[in-house]
């Protein structure tokens, strides 16, 4: 694979790992795309606990490809997570990563506990309107 083919796939990680991410976070606020919040949620739930047991907890897909992509292009990211590569990239700080990884585990449970919390009171609404 080409230098500017792995630049590019940099660049798509980049973007689409930062959006999910946010859209776990955040994407119970827009009722329509609640369902999908919740897919994607237990979507990285799924990796990092289920394929986590093989690949160590917390595995996530997206990063194991992006990672791999930035080898390739020579970088020697000592980060152990996308989230702590991502800090560490914007603002430069190395953060213990075991402060990253709770960060990180506890934005997964707010979003995953408003998603719920969102998506049962749609489903208890719709219920009501059908009765």
């Amino acid at each position: 694979m080409g230098r500017l083919v792995l630049q590019a796939l940099d660049i798509a990680f980049f973007t689409f790992h930062t959006v999910l991410v946010l859209f776990n976070l955040l994407g119970w606020v827009v009722p329509k795309w609640r369902k999908w919040n919740l897919a994607t949620l237990a979507a990285t739930a799924f990796s990092w606990f289920v394929m986590g047991i093989w690949f160590g907890w917390g595995y996530c897909l997206c990063t194991d490809w992006h990672f791999q992509i930035r080898r390739r292009l020579g970088y020697v990211d000592d980060s152990p997570t996308y989230i702590h590569l991502m800090i560490k990239l914007i603002t430069g700080a190395n953060l213990d990563p075991n402060l990253v990884q709770g960060i990180t585990a506890t934005g997964f449970i707010f979003g995953l506990i408003m998603s719920l919390i969102t998506n049962l009171r749609d489903l208890k609404s719709s219920r009501r309107q059908t009765a």
